[in-house]
């Protein structure tokens, strides 16, 4: 089966939006309230750009958007938990 090559913007949106939400577990239970909070922020960001570029008439192109979403993404660091891959990243 033949896969459609993916346009190299949507590609970078793609990253994005898999960065956003692809954040190590916290190690203890204790360390879930700050994923949560971080996790949120960061999905509420992810949400908004997509309606963007999903817009019947977008303002911006989809360039503009990703990097609106990474600019949003490094606001809420997965940092400040303790999470499977050691002490915050």
């Amino acid at each position: 089966m033949n896969t459609p090559e993916i346009p190299a913007p949507v590609r970078e949106l793609l990253a994005a939006v898999l960065e956003a939400i692809d954040l190590p577990y916290p190690a203890t239970i204790g360390d879930s309230e700050r994923y949560r909070e971080i996790l949120e922020r960061r999905a509420m960001h992810t949400a908004i750009t997509l309606r963007n570029v999903l817009h019947d008439r977008p303002l911006m192109d989809v360039a503009w958007d990703t990097e609106y979403l990474r600019e949003r993404l490094a606001e809420h660091p997965p940092t400040g938990y303790r999470h499977t891959g050691g002490e915050g990243r």
